[in-house]
């Protein structure tokens, strides 16, 4: 039986490296040797037990790869090719994603539809963070890289670079539009570039940490905002002349970072939220506006599917977005324990790592 080397989710406070079994294929399946995969702020929840999976999961769900096998019916691929599978791994034929919602590809339960569906790498199904990963629904998740990108170039496609700009589409940024965006780390960052994309000529970028402040100008904020230096909400609202924001973006998961969202909101302006949440959040009277305000209050999962895979890389190849500086460390997969360490504590100015398991 060939076995290879996974990093599993053991119990809270303790992901470990373990010996799997490597998957089989079946007839929609392929099997992809992990090249480069990296560690994503939901595996740090997993790993402090916020987000619940089984014990003995295989965690991660960013991989770039090369297939090994490729399961009897599937089509249009071939052995050895360079690939990609996005985070969210839709079948294309569900209720869902025939409803153009492919993230929330679950299978409907007696206790009705499953949030989260669409999210199975790492969180239903063993995840990358592997030698190897088998991928479900291969001819619709998987998207073959360019031979001129790198791994780390398109690294971010498969969560982080997605997930940040939905947070921008969901918010419907328009050409013009004012946007702050609460937290600069990977998905906030990129937020920032996805808001820019979208025609926004005002990005404000609001965080702790000056490294990635400056960071942010780099992926196209025009002000920064140092929560140390003060309120973010007064600032903000001082930079925009007591107009607020059409937009805020939240890509923090925090009670705080929500409500300083709605308190810089313009009337009728959004708030979308991308933010992994552990507990409950509230609305505050104030930042409501008693429900007279016009806001929208949107969320988002990041879209997967080869066609989104294949729009993300092309923006990465055509220059506009480099992310590449993202990937701020590299670890070989048998130091993932040491990885997650340094990315869960943002040590050594880490942003993103990238590991390598061969």
């Amino acid at each position: 039986m060939a076995m290879m080397k996974a990093a599993v989710f053991v119990e809270k406070d303790r992901i470990e490296l373990d010996e799997k079994k490597i998957p089989d294929v079946g007839p929609k399946d392929a099997l992809i040797r992990v090249t480069t995969t990296t560690i994503c702020g939901t595996d740090v929840h997993i790993l402090k037990a916020e987000y619940p999976v089984a014990a003995g999961l295989t965690v991660g769900h960013e991989p770039v790869g090369i297939i090994e096998k490729l399961g009897s019916a599937v089509e249009g691929y071939a052995e050895g090719q360079r690939v990609i599978a996005g985070a969210i791994t839709p079948s294309g034929v569900s209720n869902a994603c025939l409803c153009g919602q492919h993230s929330q590809d679950g299978a409907g339960t007696a206790h009705g539809f499953k949030p989260m569906g669409g999210w199975r790498f790492g969180n239903t199904i063993d995840g990358c963070q592997a030698e190897y990963l088998l991928v479900p629904d291969a001819e619709a998740n998987l998207a073959p890289v360019p031979d001129d990108l790198t791994d780390e170039q398109v690294l971010m496609c498969p969560d982080i670079m997605s997930t940040g700009f939905a947070g921008a589409e969901s918010g419907r940024i328009r050409i013009g539009d004012t946007v702050a965006i609460f937290a600069q780390g990977p998905i906030g960052l990129c937020a920032t570039a996805g808001a820019k994309l979208m025609g926004a000529t005002r990005i404000i970028a609001v965080d702790g940490n000056r490294q990635r402040l400056d960071f942010a100008r780099k992926m196209g904020a025009d002000d920064v905002v140092d929560i140390n230096d003060g309120n973010p909400v007064d600032r903000i609202m001082e930079l925009t002349d007591g107009r607020g924001v059409d937009v805020a973006i939240e890509a923090l998961g925090l009670q705080q970072t929500f409500e300083n969202c709605l308190h810089v909101l313009r009337p009728g302006g959004t708030l979308s939220s991308l933010g992994v949440y552990s507990g409950d959040i509230t609305i505050p009277l104030s930042g409501f506006h008693a429900g007279l305000g016009d806001n929208t209050i949107v969320t988002s999962l990041c879209p997967g599917g080869k066609e989104r895979m294949r729009r993300l890389m092309s923006v990465i190849a055509s220059g506009r977005v480099d992310l590449n500086a993202m990937v701020t460390h590299e670890r070989k997969l048998d130091d993932i324990v040491e990885a997650y360490d340094l990315f869960a504590n943002q040590r050594d100015g880490v942003l993103k790592v990238a590991i390598k398991p061969h």
